[in-house]
């Protein structure tokens, strides 16, 4: 499961103006009154003779911070500095990240909820008069989302810290004054860091050697049956060759340099789940179709892979690109089903969380049998079923369908993912974030459409698709069978194991819900 491209960080949409500013120099330069916090902000400013920073346009009293803040525009990306918007980071760890975003989200707005209590941190109810206006609940949630940031990404501050001034708040506001929405966002973000701070993941590289650990480093002592020069297993996971900071579509990096790849966050596995104690717990079928040792399944599954490879399409294409984009093809679609209903902020905010939920448990137990399973990717197979015979298949960039491509030679049409192949974790996801979303509306609607311009994908940039596109999922139903195929189409898993993982992975959606009811409900012990 590769991330397209590079990942982002929670709220920002690569590539994308604002729908509230049009950029930055067409941005209404209007003061916000937001009391302590702004009055701080701009006395910062005002010994400056420089020319005063526009501020977002934004309606604390009526606006969502949830809804608008993929709006919010401070500027075009820039992946080479610190401050960008751009964080390169495993798949693994961007669920991660939104998952405790959300988690910030859902605990400082729960005090200005009727009944909802907090998952991590349990502030005071505050009284009703103060739920009847979206104002401190913006306040509190976008504070909450800088100290969960400055908790797990210090580095990408620069960014917040911007958003915050040009929303005229103040990011260095420490208050922990439960009775102010400044101090419980504070409160709501530091208590979800703090309680994830040990989660399994190996945040501050404490988990393996005593000296020298780094963060998020794998203490689980993963090592492959296979290298990538000698395939001893082949129903194993086999390490690829691949170019320097190889991301999907042409090479980006140092020319001439190829790294292995190493399995990515292995400890994701151990990573506490909210909904269950045992990922073991939850069947899943051990992947026959991929075991060498029943060699008619293992041809057979072979010959999925080289068929879908055969016959794409361009509209195959775009969605194998678009569903490897998990910030997109995953993480948004939250977005068009909220928008497809009426919710109010309070809504918006448990809706994330229960996606977000359900994408988190329902990667760990992903994870978990990633490493039980080891299991080879179809690179792997296609090689060791036909070595050098010819097969009919995608022949590359800009080559289209050919039939004289040496079996050795032949490549999916999507980057490999640097880890194991079954089950498949992006069908996992969509299937989790379907059901998830399913329950929380009690209907099937998702109402998405999302245009492709000609020429527009990155592996074959000017050439696919040959003409304008249009995506567009009326319902989960739709968009699952259409993100479980797409795996296929793109090379990366074989036919059973998507199918498998749609199974496997509805169950986390209702987990996740019915989790976060009982909190919404109020009905946990304290």
């Amino acid at each position: 499961m590769t991330m397209s491209g590079r990942s982002y960080l929670p709220g920002f949409l690569p590539g994308r103006r604002s729908l509230l500013l049009g950029g930055i120099g067409g941005v209404s330069t209007a003061a916000l009154t937001l009391g302590h916090s702004g009055s701080a902000a701009a006395a910062r400013s005002a010994g400056s003779t420089a020319q005063q920073p526009p501020q977002i346009d934004f309606d604390f009293d009526t606006g969502n911070f949830v809804r608008d803040m993929p709006t919010f525009d401070i500027g075009e990306p820039d992946g080479d500095q610190v401050g960008g918007f751009i964080a390169p980071m495993d798949v693994t760890l961007q669920i991660r990240t939104n998952n405790m975003v959300h988690f910030g989200w859902y605990d400082a707005l729960a005090p200005y909820h009727p009944t909802a209590v907090g998952v991590h941190t349990r502030i005071p109810r505050r009284p009703s008069s103060e739920s009847a206006t979206n104002r401190n609940m913006n306040i509190a949630g976008l504070h909450a989302t800088y100290h969960v940031i400055a908790g797990i990404l210090p580095e990408r501050l620069p960014v917040y810290q911007e958003i915050f001034t040009l929303l005229g708040m103040d990011y260095e506001d420490e208050s922990e004054d439960l009775t102010s929405p400044v101090g419980i966002g504070n409160v709501a973000g530091k208590g979800v860091v703090a309680a994830r701070l040990h989660d399994g993941m190996n945040q501050l590289g404490d988990e393996g050697p005593r000296y020298n650990g780094r963060p998020y480093e794998d203490y689980t002592g993963y090592e492959p049956v296979n290298t990538a020069f000698k395939l001893r297993n082949p129903s194993r996971w086999q390490p690829q060759l691949t170019t320097h900071n190889r991301r999907l579509g042409p090479p980006i990096g140092d020319k001439g340099v190829f790294t292995v790849q190493h399995f990515a966050t292995p400890q994701f596995a151990l990573v506490k789940p909210y909904t269950f104690d045992d990922p073991g717990q939850f069947e899943l079928a051990a992947p026959q179709h991929s075991d060498h040792t029943r060699p008619r399944d293992y041809k057979r599954s072979v010959d999925e892979i080289l068929d879908a490879s055969a016959n794409l399409t361009d509209a195959q294409k775009v969605m194998a690109e678009f569903f490897d984009n998990k910030l997109l093809g995953i993480g948004f679609s939250v977005h068009a089903a909220a928008h497809a209903h009426e919710l109010d902020l309070q809504g918006w905010a448990q809706l994330f969380l229960t996606h977000s939920i359900a994408l988190h448990d329902g990667l760990v137990v992903a994870w978990h049998n990633k490493n039980r399973y080891d299991a080879v990717r179809p690179f792997s197979a296609v090689r060791h079923v036909y070595g050098n015979s010819k097969v009919t298949a995608w022949g590359g960039v800009g080559k289209g369908t050919v039939d004289d491509i040496p079996a050795s030679e032949w490549a999916s049409y999507l980057a490999v993912g640097d880890h194991s192949e079954y089950p498949s974790g992006s069908t996992t996801l969509c299937s989790a974030e379907a059901q998830a979303t399913r329950r929380f509306f009690d209907d099937d609607v998702l109402q998405w459409t999302h245009p492709v311009p000609a020429g527009s994908t990155l592996v074959e940039p000017g050439i696919s698709p040959a003409a304008d596109l249009e995506l567009r999922w009326d319902s989960w139903t739709a968009f699952v069978e259409d993100c479980a195929t797409s795996r296929v189409w793109g090379g990366v898993h074989f036919k059973t194991t998507v199918e498998r993982s749609v199974e496997l992975g509805e169950q986390f959606g209702d987990l996740a819900y019915e989790f976060l009811q009982r909190y919404i409900n109020g009905d946990v012990e304290d």
